[in-house]
Parts: C-alpha cells; structure tokens; sequence
C-alpha cells in the first residue's frame, strides 16, 4: 500500500516535469480557432478594447412649461411669460468606436447628433474634444473627429456581407455607465428590421444575442478576428434591459459614412431608387410564375427615376443587388447605399420568368423642376408660410408618394400652422383657386378676405380647411 503512494507521487511529478516546458513556452495570442477560442477571449479583447471609446455629450433642449390659468379669461395676462422656452441641459453617456489612427470615430447619431459639447475618454484615459463632421438621424450614424490625436489604437471594418448566422461575436461599450464592458454571443440573424414595425426603408440590422443594455449605444460588435462587423445601436426589450435580442448597424454602412465624411459631404446622402415596391409571397410569386419566393415586385416607378432610364417597368422583379440577396425595400436601400454614390450597381431583373444582370446608375434625387421655394411675407393673409414646386429631391426628402406634384408646404409658419396646416401638405387650391405654381399661393393670398379655404392633399386623403381672419 505505502510502495503504491509513492509510486503514484514519483508519476505525479514525472508529468509536472514532462509539462513544464510546454507551459512555459505558451503565448497568448488572438485565437485561431474554435478549439482556442473555448479556452477565452482575453487575448481578442485585449485587441479590440483599446479602439472603443466612452462618450460623454451635453445636449440643450427647449423645455416649456404650461401654466393651467393660461386659458382662463382673467389669469391669462398674469400668466403670459410663464410659458416662454427655457433650456436645459441634458447628458448623454454613450460609447464610440475609433476607426483610424488620426481620430474618425463613429458612434450613434442619438447620442451625439444634437450634442452642444461631446468629450471622448479612451481606454488608457485620455480625453479628447469632439466634433460631429456627419450625421444621420435615419441611419443613427454619427462621424466625429477626435481634435489633436494621433496614433490611437483602431478597428479595421469587416465586410459585413460576408457575416454569418452563428459566428461568435463581442459587444464592447459603456453600459449603464458602468465602464468598458464586453459581453459575448452570436450573430443570431441578418437582414433584420430591428423590430418596429416602419423603419423608413432604412432599417437593416446585424441580429445578435450578446448582451447590449443602455450605455452600449455607439459601442462596437467584433469577430473573432478582432474586425468590426457593426456598431451596437437598439435592442428590443419590454423591461429596457437585455434579452438577448440586440441590433447592430453593418459595418459596410459604416464605411460609406466615412467615405462621405472624409469626402467633406454635409449631409449623408444616398442613392434615390425613384422606385417603391413589395416583398414576394408565395401567393405573388405564384401568380407571378416565380420558381423561388424571393424578391421584390416594382410596384411604382418615378419617371425620372434611373432605373427607368435602364429598363425597369412596373411589375418587373428584383432578386439581387451586386450580387446580394434583396427580399424587401429596406434591403434594397441598404444595398444601394453601400454600392455607393456615383457607382454602378449590378441589378438582376426577373421579367417573364428570365433573369438578366442590368447595371444601374446610382445617383442623387435630382432638384429639377426648380424648387423655387417660396416664403410669404408680413402683407400675406397667412405670412410666414413656405412653399415649394415639387420635384424629386423635395419628394425624397420629405418622405412623399412618387407620383406627387404641384406645391408643397415646407413650412407652416405661425399662422397656417395655427389653423391646422402641416408640413409636407400639398396645397391644391386656395378659396376655389387651384394651385399649381408657389407664385399661385402669393397671388391667391395677397387679396383681403373674411374667409379662407384650403385645399390639401394629405397622405393620400383629401383636407379642407376653413377658417375666419
């Protein structure tokens, strides 16, 4: 029993020996496979945390008190400055990702894009002041520019098309203001709408269940290689915390942004389709004669729309964007815009059941016919209104049906706005008068009258107003 004990020591101390030289020649290093990466992530965040910021952003906002004697006959006129704006300061605590050495640094557009002041904090805790230099809401991208840096640590941008369901992946930001943080998980989807049910056709998200929480916002989703695959930007929770449901933006949408930035663009801009369309399915892409339920059916085209120019007609089908899949207007936009401005895009076309590759222009929604925007002076019925000729570019901007035209209401101003007047009106006629020119709103408001009638198009559905001056 005692000759056992000491033989099963003498063993012991054989395999310490045997291993020793093996443990001391280990290295850490990112791991290369998944094998290695089951050991930990410590040698990848080593890597990658360095590039990820704390934001810190001062937001002024006009907040406006309401009295409740302000509509009462006798009290008013006691009470009429006690509803005049007043700012207040509000702080926004976010995260950002550096992406070159002499300070581009993205982050969300709702953490910075009204910020007064930002202040960036790097992992070795140097401060930096900030500027935002492009900024999106739709796309809630935001570019700044780090003043007076040089050789800061950055990510490298993956392609994000080459992402797949089940890859391994970090989340690296400031939850909660907690302090750097990384969570892990995986890509769990792609092409995803973040969960609301309208994204403008712009919302096209990385699904991933790595934990994303407030504070996260701006922050970085990497690989396994350390590369950027896309910048931490909404979770979908019924608490506001994580449930494994997080949403990042595609690195490829990134990287146009800074392109543009660099570039010295003011505002993003993207390709204008002049298009709408539907999803395919099953139903449609049977009576379609489609093999596969994939795609989306032109539903309507502007006539100045490029892909007029290369072909297209109502009812033709699209399956493919330089190569990409595209199942929905959402993706169609988002493959548009990293195609990039001033490029062409290969477009695949399905008509008649035969596919062909067609190259697409893409460019700006034009401005022609001249806006000719208009703004009503002090001697107008309805001064401050501002009005426009429709045309391509206005109805991009303002998010209109393709086939609108005649005038658009820029502004309401004070007094259209009282009466009911909003944004994005398209004036038909004025007491009886139609209106097709902005000179036709100057003329038709400039005669005395009791009483006014417009005529509006709103969203589809026709709007009368009436009212006494």
């Amino acid at each position: 029993m005692i000759r056992l004990f000491f033989q099963n020591i003498l063993m012991a101390l054989f395999l310490c020996a045997a291993l020793a030289p093996h443990a001391a020649s280990a290295e850490t290093r990112v791991p290369k496979s998944q094998a290695e990466i089951s050991l930990g992530f410590a040698p990848l965040v080593k890597a990658a945390a360095p590039a990820v910021v704390n934001i810190y952003a001062k937001i002024i906002t006009q907040t406006q008190a309401r009295s409740p004697f302000m509509d009462d006959p006798f009290f008013q006129d006691f009470f009429r400055g006690f509803n005049k704006p007043r700012p207040r300061v509000q702080n926004s605590l976010g995260s950002g990702v550096i992406l070159s050495e002499d300070g581009i640094v993205v982050s969300n557009y709702h953490v910075v894009g009204m910020a007064s002041e930002i202040q960036v904090v790097t992992n070795d805790r140097r401060e930096f002041n900030a500027r935002v230099i492009l900024a999106d809401q739709a796309s809630d991208l935001a570019i700044l520019q780090l003043d007076e840096a040089t050789d800061l640590p950055f990510l490298t941008l993956r392609n994000s098309d080459q992402v797949e369901v089940g890859e391994l992946a970090l989340a690296i930001g400031n939850p909660f203001g907690v302090g750097q943080t990384v969570s892990s998980g995986i890509i769990s989807g792609l092409a995803r709408t973040g969960g609301s049910a309208n994204d403008g056709g712009l919302g096209y998200f990385i699904q991933t269940d790595a934990p994303i929480n407030p504070g996260n916002s701006g922050g970085a989703l990497v690989d396994v290689n350390g590369d950027l695959i896309g910048i931490n930007t909404r979770i979908l929770s019924r608490s506001g915390g994580s449930n494994g449901i997080g949403f990042a933006i595609p690195a490829n949408l990134v990287r146009e942004f800074v392109r543009q930035a660099r570039e010295g663009a003011e505002g993003f801009q993207r390709p204008w389709a002049g298009m709408s369309g539907q999803s395919i399915d099953a139903d449609l892409a049977e009576s379609l004669g489609l093999g596969l339920i994939e795609g989306m059916m032109v539903s309507n085209l502007h006539p100045a729309s490029p892909f007029v120019t290369a072909g297209f007609v109502i009812g033709d089908v699209i399956t493919h964007v330089d190569g990409e899949v595209v199942n929905s207007p959402s993706e169609m936009v988002f493959r548009m815009t990293v195609a990039g401005l001033g490029q062409s895009a290969v477009i695949t076309r399905v008509r008649d059941g035969v596919a062909k590759d067609i190259d697409v222009e893409m460019i700006v929604a034009p401005n022609t016919p001249p806006a000719m925007p208009l703004t009503l002076g002090k001697r107008s019925l309805l001064p401050g209104l501002e009005v426009a000729q429709i045309n391509p570019a206005l109805i991009n901007q303002l998010g209109m049906t393709l086939n609108a035209q005649g005038v658009v209401v820029l502004d309401p101003g004070p007094y259209a706005g009282r009466a009911g007047v909003q944004r994005a009106d398209v004036l038909l006629g004025i007491n009886g008068v139609e209106i097709t020119r902005p000179q036709d709103v100057d003329v038709a408001l400039s005669e005395k009258k009791r009483w006014l009638q417009l005529d509006l198009l709103r969203r589809g559905q026709r709007v009368s107003l009436r009212f006494r001056l």
